[in-house]
């Protein structure tokens, strides 16, 4: 890579680890493996996967197509805006579905961090009455801390119920098959922090 690339918009070598970076992070916000993706922006998935490790220098075309695949600009791809504002305002959360969450179970996942590119990954959760993931029990690295904002809500943790109301809160080591029951009539309002961060 020489300055005259860098001068023509070309990405240097530092740039392709932050673009890659934000390329897996934005693949992953929006639950695509790298095959879908590679699918999306007629990629093979081997190029996708270089990129994303900042091991490839792709051509201004190869990214343009990876950026209309995660369905944004070219511009907001390679824009070099530092780091993403520390802020989530509200109506700027972030809907997770899919990674490991059951399909149409009724909850509501918002990302209530920036990225999933730090150390944590906090989310919003509300749970519906009759709410019950114990056919499909979680179980991955990492560390759980969960804070009842409103209703009621059952964390099992190896088929042990912890019942938890407005206020409580819970804290586990995620390697513990865990799922939740909201056994009452009201939804169930939670901020669940994880570590490190599973989507």
């Amino acid at each position: 890579m020489t300055a005259a690339d860098e001068a023509n918009g070309v990405p240097g070598a530092s740039m392709l680890h932050v673009i890659g970076g934000k390329i897996r992070a934005l693949r992953k916000d929006r639950g695509l493996t790298v095959e879908r993706l590679g699918e999306l922006s007629g990629v093979s998935t081997g190029i996708v996967s270089q990129v994303e490790r900042g091991k490839a220098n792709p051509s201004f075309s190869t990214l343009v197509q990876i950026a209309h695949g995660l369905g944004i600009s070219i511009a907001q791809l390679i824009e070099e805006d530092g780091h993403r504002a520390p802020v989530v305002r509200r109506q700027e959360r972030r809907r997770i579905d899919g990674h490991g969450i059951a399909e149409n179970d009724g909850g509501v996942y918002e990302l209530l961090t920036p990225d999933l590119n730090g150390a944590l990954e906090a989310t919003w959760v509300e749970t519906p009455p009759g709410y019950d993931s114990s056919e499909t029990p979680y179980r991955h690295n990492g560390e759980e801390f969960g804070l009842i904002l409103s209703g009621a809500k059952d964390v099992y943790l190896d088929g042990v119920r912890h019942h938890l109301e407005a206020g409580d809160s819970i804290r586990y080591a995620s390697t513990i098959p865990h799922w939740y029951v909201n056994s009452g009539d009201e939804t169930c309002v939670a901020v669940w922090v994880i570590t490190p961060p599973t989507w």
